[in-house]
């Protein structure tokens, strides 16, 4: 082979073995240093709730939890309107105590007669619900204060604990009907018979019938 010929392929062999040199380091570290992950390193890779976290959790959920309200029955809702020391067979006994004392005077003589029919309509839902209907066992056995200031004063607070019994027993239910009766007596006690007494309490614990009229 001549010279010159040898030479050229001397030359071209020594640079391809050159190039090859430089491209593959190239090639082994990217090999190198991009491992493929496994499921384990996957898994450890993934941060696990903290117990602060957890506890936060719980407490959402008990949050969001609905609240279950206590329930009574319709005969018993009736009963506590009616013969609770809050309810209208005592308020009915009460007025009639101030009456039997101070003769026709008012608020308490119109009021009075509203309680009956308080009475009338709670005596009828047990009725409907085919219940007996209890006699009033406050009747004569409250005795009068020892004057009207007192008395408004003391049934104008009768008034505000029937209105929060009234409240509580409306939570108690769902009978339509029921409670459509319930808030007419809580209205009536709200409404009427409250701002009475509160106004009787601060004019010598009377008002004159043309006073009363406003709370009819």
């Amino acid at each position: 082979m001549p010279k010159k010929n040898l030479l050229m392929s001397t030359l071209i062999v020594s640079t391809l073995v050159l190039a090859g040199c430089a491209t593959a380091p190239a090639e082994t570290e990217d090999v190198a240093t991009t491992p493929t992950p496994t499921a384990e390193a996957t898994e450890s890779a993934t941060p696990s709730p903290t117990e602060s976290e957890s506890q936060e959790s719980e407490e959402s959920t008990e949050d969001t939890e609905p609240v279950i309200k206590a329930k009574m029955t319709d005969r018993e809702i009736v009963l506590a309107a009616l013969m609770g020391p809050e309810g209208e067979y005592a308020a009915a006994a009460s007025y009639e105590a101030v009456l039997n004392k101070y003769g026709q005077v008012e608020p308490y003589a119109t009021i009075y007669q509203a309680e009956l029919r308080h009475i009338n309509a709670l005596t009828r839902q047990l009725q409907n619900l085919g219940e007996a209907v209890p006699s009033n066992p406050y009747t004569g056995k409250i005795t009068a204060p020892k004057d009207l200031t007192t008395a408004a004063e003391a049934w104008a607070l009768g008034e505000i604990l029937n209105v929060e019994l009234y409240d509580d027993l409306i939570d108690k239910t769902d009978n339509i009907n029921l409670l459509r009766v319930l808030g007419n007596l809580r209205r009536a006690s709200l409404e009427s018979h409250l701002p009475a007494f509160e106004f009787a309490a601060e004019n010598g614990g009377t008002l004159t019938p043309d006073q009363m009229r406003r709370y009819n």
